[in-house]
């Protein structure tokens, strides 16, 4: 039945994805990924069975019912001889705060479970939009280098005229076959990290169809971010991995309530009915255990331990949260004046760069290696200026990841 769910849900993903008729937003990834993805499912589950904890905490104990049957014979003048049957009925006692105890750590649990559900969600939005745009970073070095590739083969085109009027040598135009093997390989090879981006976007949303994607979206607009000081608090505050970190302390310290509370010894109310040949027996009494061998000291020393252990780790958890979000707030904000620069002018010298190279060429006051020299300072700015501008989304992306901000509405 459940591997019947999961290959539904494939299949329920596979016919949304070809609705949307093989093109692809953000807004759509993340929908599809939150819906189908199997991380989210499996974290639903565990809250499911978290729950069904709690249900099995609440129970109270089951009593025992027990019979025997035999003989008995006498030898001694006036009793009697003939069939015996006994019943036995034991209900075993939660007293104290034990139950208490045992409900608590449940609840613990589903708490826990509920803040890994929020932190898997999270992940699965922010390796969405890293995969999504990075699928975008390809696509427009693909059109950078293909735009190089047709500057270089026109290059070419108008130097084998030169070539062929005399007004060029031939190893020019060697030189330019070469600038344009180097030019198509590049090309290619941005072809083929975009087929695997794309690769890379289909298992962030969770599905294994094999569809050629046409992706829709642009880059998120420019935010002013807040002083660090205020992030770092924010992150303290809401991040699900530092909530779930205290959740998990709460519940290891619950787990010591719980194995406190075990020691306690538990009676059991006991009733008995003996039925002889002759004369009914009734009796009614209580068991109760004897701790003179085993105090549980094992089992309250490693919750003990595990408190410590996990205490260790939330603070281990928030100091890489924390570092987390200096690196990409720094990130973020070199990226940006980065960006001034290009604003600034960078592109547009490149771009005048090339137009004077190629002009000193036809008036032969250059050789052609300052011309392919201009192009590969073109090219080199437009994919600088294209890499700068989505490393600062891939900034804010890790920057919300932390924050623990869905930027999107998504369900």
């Amino acid at each position: 039945m459940q591997l019947y769910r999961l290959r539904r849900g494939a299949c329920a993903l596979a016919l949304a994805i070809a609705a949307n008729g093989a093109t692809l937003t953000l807004d759509q990834a993340l929908s599809l990924a939150v819906e189908y993805h199997p991380q989210l499912r499996a974290g639903a589950a565990q809250i499911d069975v978290a729950r069904a904890g709690i249900t099995t905490a609440l129970a109270y104990p089951n009593p025992e019912f027990g019979a025997r049957a035999g003989g008995q014979t006498f030898r001694v003048p006036g009793n009697v001889s003939g069939f015996f049957n006994a019943y036995v009925f034991s209900q075993p006692l939660e007293l104290g705060g034990l139950r208490p105890a045992r409900t608590a750590l449940a609840e613990r649990g589903r708490e826990s479970s509920e803040l890994a559900l929020r932190g898997t969600r999270l992940a699965v939005v922010s390796a969405v939009r890293r995969t999504f745009f990075q699928a975008l970073r390809r696509r427009e070095e693909i059109a950078i280098l293909t735009d190089n590739l047709r500057l270089v083969e026109d290059f070419r085109r108008r130097l084998q005229v030169r070539v062929d009027v005399g007004e060029a040598g031939r190893l020019e135009l060697y030189r330019a076959d070469a600038e344009v093997a180097t030019a198509r390989t590049a090309a290619n090879s941005a072809r083929l990290q975009y087929v695997a981006a794309l690769s890379q976007l289909r298992a962030a949303i969770g599905s294994t169809v094999d569809a050629d994607l046409s992706l829709d979206g642009a880059l998120d607009p420019a935010v002013t971010l807040p002083p660090i000081e205020t992030l770092r608090e924010e992150v303290r505050a809401r991040h699900p991995a530092l909530l779930l970190s205290r959740s998990e302390v709460r519940r290891a310290e619950a787990r010591v309530t719980y194995e406190t509370a075990l020691r306690r010894p538990q009676p059991s109310l006991v009733v008995e009915v003996d039925r002889p040949p002759d004369v009914p027996i009734y009796r009614a009494g209580i068991n109760i255990p004897l701790p003179f061998w085993n105090r549980r000291e094992g089992p309250i020393a490693e919750a003990v331990a595990q408190t410590r252990q996990v205490s260790a780790l939330a603070e281990s958890n928030e100091l890489l949260l924390l570092a987390a979000l200096g690196g990409a707030y720094e990130r973020y904000q070199v990226a940006t004046t980065q960006l001034l620069a290009f604003e600034q002018g960078l592109l547009r010298e490149a771009e005048e760069g090339l137009r004077a190279a190629e002009t000193a060429y036809r008036l032969g006051e250059r050789g052609i290696l300052e011309v392919l020299d201009a192009q590969r300072v073109l090219r080199t700015v437009r994919l600088d200026l294209l890499n700068t501008q989505f490393d600062r989304q891939a900034a804010l992306v890790d920057l919300d990841e932390v924050r623990a901000v869905e930027p999107r509405r998504i369900p």
